[in-house]
């Protein structure tokens, strides 16, 4: 079995992980998934900025942890919920970093969702 390639972020490949003032609210259709205003934002290299909604924040009702798992050399093991929305389910949907890497800790009992399939909007702090 071979190692695992673990890779740091430098000025090559940054990544940088910030508190999101924001509300950012996420929907499939018409319900809402998460609302929160705890979410972090990571921008890691020219990749489009992430955001990273607490767990807590997700409505558990719709999440389905499934087996499917990837690997990022920056993050780590990353590992997969579907979505069931209104009789439909969104196969890995979701994405989460339970044990990252240290040079991303933070994200650390967040959550991700794909944006071609639900809908992640950030609405500005008053």
């Amino acid at each position: 079995m071979s190692e695992k390639l673990v890779l740091v972020p430098d000025d090559s490949h940054p990544i940088t992980i910030t508190p999101n003032p924001d509300r950012v609210v996420v929907t499939l259709g018409e319900q809402t998934i998460a609302d929160t205003t705890s979410a972090l934002t990571l921008q890691e290299a020219t990749y489009p900025a992430v955001q990273y909604v607490p767990l807590a924040d997700v409505d558990p009702a719709v999440l389905q942890r499934t087996d499917h798992a990837t690997y990022c050399p920056y993050k780590g093991d990353a590992s997969y919920y579907s979505l069931a929305v209104d009789g439909s389910v969104h196969d890995n949907a979701v994405w989460t970093y339970e044990a990252p890497y240290d040079a991303v800790a933070p994200i650390a009992g967040h959550v991700a969702f794909y944006p071609n399939v639900a809908d992640v909007r950030v609405y500005p702090s008053s």
